[in-house]
């Protein structure tokens, strides 16, 4: 049974911990890169700490005295990485999306380099990829927790001013709002999220976790608030209902949440078409 798993092993109970930690931190950052029309941002950022996990396995294994894991360079790549980001956007004011396409082939070339120096993809490497049910340590759980922290401060703080800014920058702008500080953070914000979501999720999918809970709430929300707190919600969801399958039918747990927001997403579409055909029927009826 996944209770007594759950009391028996730390490494479990640390898992599931994260998922719940990464549930609340994705959606609710993911809302915002949603609305400012940024959800490529994720891929490029997550292939980016895919090739600072393989230099850290590189270095694992070339030298073994190193006191950092693949996991706190993954978050230092992250971080280097959205810093190129912002800084590319400022180069290229009048084509800021070409700032992601770069730093993704960048990080996949990265990635293609290091694993091939760490002699190919082994056992990490391929839970960093697709997320695994049994791969936080303590120490990631606290790390992971610290970022949580962060974020939903950073949010709670700047809420009204990243809310204005997501919405009309010209409008943030004249108010008053430091909108290349505040966008500079938030990127950063979003590069944390990432490193921590990879652990749950995996490299290749952590960005559907970002924008798939806010895609189905975004069907049901009346506010960006409501929004929000739909997108947690949904994101919870998918990442217990995707940790409990990927447990029982022992296949990585990225897949499996992944499948589980989409599911989730087509019901919610479905649901709100049932609605709005029952709702012009009522009307055609009051009509007659």
């Amino acid at each position: 049974m996944l209770l007594e798993a759950l009391f028996q092993y730390e490494l479990l109970r640390n898992t599931f911990y994260t998922g719940l930690l990464v549930g609340l931190i994705a959606p609710l950052l993911g809302a915002f890169i949603v609305v400012r029309r940024q959800s490529m941002i994720a891929d490029g950022l997550s292939h980016v700490t895919l090739a600072g996990l393989a230099f850290g396995l590189l270095m694992q294994k070339k030298y073994t005295l190193l006191i950092f894991t693949p996991f706190h360079t993954g978050i230092l790549f992250s971080i280097i990485g959205a810093l190129i980001i912002e800084n590319l956007r400022d180069v290229y004011k009048a084509f800021q999306e070409i700032a992601i396409p770069i730093i993704l082939s960048v990080g996949v070339g990265l990635s293609i380099v290091f694993i091939a120096l760490a002699d190919g993809i082994n056992t990490d490497i391929y839970t960093y990829l697709f997320g695994s049910i049994a791969a936080i340590s303590g120490d990631d759980l606290k790390l992971i927790l610290f970022i949580s922290w962060i974020v939903i401060i950073f949010i709670f703080l700047t809420y009204r001013d990243l809310f204005a800014l997501s919405f009309d920058s010209e409008f943030a702008i004249v108010s008053g709002v430091k909108a290349k500080t505040l966008n500079f953070v938030f990127i950063l914000m979003t590069a944390l999220v990432i490193s921590a979501s990879i652990r749950i999720v995996g490299v290749l999918l952590v960005s559907a976790l970002m924008t798939l809970p806010v895609a189905t709430a975004m069907r049901l929300a009346k506010s960006f608030k409501q929004t929000i707190f739909y997108s947690i919600i949904y994101g919870e969801v998918a990442v217990i209902i995707g940790l409990i399958t990927g447990y029982y039918f022992e296949i990585p747990p990225g897949g499996t949440i992944v499948i589980t927001s989409a599911l989730l997403l087509g019901f919610t579409l479905l649901f709100n078409k049932v609605r709005v055909s029952r709702a012009q029927k009522k009307d055609d009826g009051y009509a007659t």
